[in-house]
């Protein structure tokens, strides 16, 4: 029996210490590894919301409105349609002057639609905003709140914005 222990058959002290910090070791690696795989999964919660966030909508095809534009006694005027996704989007603009010299004018686009279901049938919804301006205002757009390219056409000889006919050519 004394060869056996004398041989190292049972363990000394040091080798028990060894084994104990081997496993406090795998124990340590294991809640790292668990902690960096949290991270990851709220990570990549944070991607897919970033990705819901940049969705389509119905309206992203909408970038450029062409509007007729009549300026009457510093009074602006703009009259145009829209063609919309369905018969149950409605149009709503508004007008923002910013006091500076020559004015910054925004005309804000959006969309109003309540009903649970409606059919998809392509519909022109037609706008007139109206605004006190001097006649050098930059006008500018934004439909849904990102930027658009806002078309403004001169009306023809004697047209006034409450007969205008829109007969846009570019």
């Amino acid at each position: 029996m004394k060869a056996l222990i004398g041989n190292g058959y049972f363990m000394n002290q040091r080798t028990i210490t060894i084994i104990i910090g081997l496993f406090l070791l795998v124990i340590v690696g294991m809640f790292a590894f668990a902690y960096f795989t949290r991270d990851d999964e709220v990570n990549d919660d944070a991607i897919m919301t970033d990705d819901t966030a940049m969705e389509e909508t119905p309206y992203d095809n909408i970038t450029r409105i062409t509007a007729k534009h009549f300026y009457v006694d510093g009074i602006h005027t703009l009259a145009g349609e829209v063609m919309m996704p369905t018969a149950c989007d409605l149009l709503e603009t508004n007008s923002t002057v910013a006091e500076s010299m020559p004015e910054q004018v925004t005309i804000d686009f959006s969309v109003i639609n309540n009903s649970e279901t409606c059919a998809q049938a392509m519909t022109t919804q037609r706008f007139i905003v109206s605004f006190d301006a001097s006649e050098e205002a930059n006008i500018t757009g934004r439909f849904m709140g990102r930027d658009i390219e806002l078309n403004l056409v001169p009306p023809s000889e004697g047209e006034t914005p409450e007969d205008f006919e829109l007969f846009i050519k570019g």
